[in-house]
């Protein structure tokens, strides 16, 4: 009998403890705030600065180190379709991405093409430090290469050209005779080929959004190469002595 009850007892706890686990949880009905402001009436705590201090210090020192010299300042409007620090970002990812897609992929990379939108500062004259990376490119975007067949690379170089904003190339030449009509396109300095595909760097927001930024609406293939935009600009800056770029004849209007 006392074994019956006992089991009886067991039953009914258990039970209630299903009953309460298997009640709604309770919902937000109201958030309250208020707005804290930010001004000169607030102190400092001495023992965090003090204990972030050599953190602090370190990172500017590796941000502010210099790496290279800029002999002028590099503009990014200074053009109607290309411009000089477009054609210097494009030009780097170039640079530091082919190798890097070689040795992962065994193949070469065509072309560039980023986002005007993507370069958030200039190259002012004087030195260039790790700073100005992070200044040029705040976001943590990575290199991607995307294979394209011929009737995509099409419908891209349709977009570059009309497109409102001047978005970098480099690996690739687009003359567009004084109408504004497509002249001729080269690629790695030989023309088009709409019947193969090309492998094209550029940042993986581009990649991600699709169809939805216009840059790419097909894909046959993409590759990740695991490599931050800003690494390439700082590993870049570290090779040479001196920054130049320059408008040049990579997107041009005939008269």
């Amino acid at each position: 009998m006392y074994i019956l009850k006992l089991k009886q007892f067991v039953a009914f706890v258990t039970f209630c403890l299903l009953v309460s686990c298997g009640q709604k949880q309770g919902q937000l009905s109201e958030i309250q705030g208020k707005q804290l402001e930010i001004d000169d009436t607030l102190v400092s705590n001495d023992s965090i600065s003090a204990y972030i201090a050599p953190f602090k210090n370190r990172i500017n020192q590796v941000l502010d180190s210099t790496l290279a010299y800029a002999p002028e300042s590099i503009p990014l409007d200074d053009a109607e379709h290309n411009t000089s620090m477009g054609n210097l970002m494009a030009d780097i990812v170039f640079a530091e991405t082919a190798p890097v897609f070689k040795t992962q992929t065994g193949k070469d990379l065509d072309f560039v093409v980023l986002n005007r939108g993507g370069i958030r500062s200039i190259i002012s004259k004087g030195n260039v430090s790790a700073r100005n990376a992070f200044e040029i490119m705040p976001f943590e975007n990575y290199i991607s290469v995307v294979e394209l067949n011929g009737s995509a690379v099409r419908k891209l170089i349709t977009f570059l050209m009309e497109a409102s904003r001047v978005h970098p190339i480099a690996g690739m030449q687009i003359v567009l005779n004084k109408n504004g009509g497509l002249e001729s396109v080269d690629i790695q300095g030989s023309p088009f080929d709409e019947t193969r595909n090309y492998y094209v760097a550029t940042s993986d927001y581009l990649v991600q959004g699709g169809p939805s930024i216009g840059f790419f609406n097909d894909m046959v293939n993409v590759t990740d190469t695991g490599y931050l935009l800003r690494n390439a600009i700082i590993d870049h800056f570290k090779k040479i002595d001196t920054v130049k770029s320059s408008v040049d004849n990579r997107f041009i209007q005939l008269k």
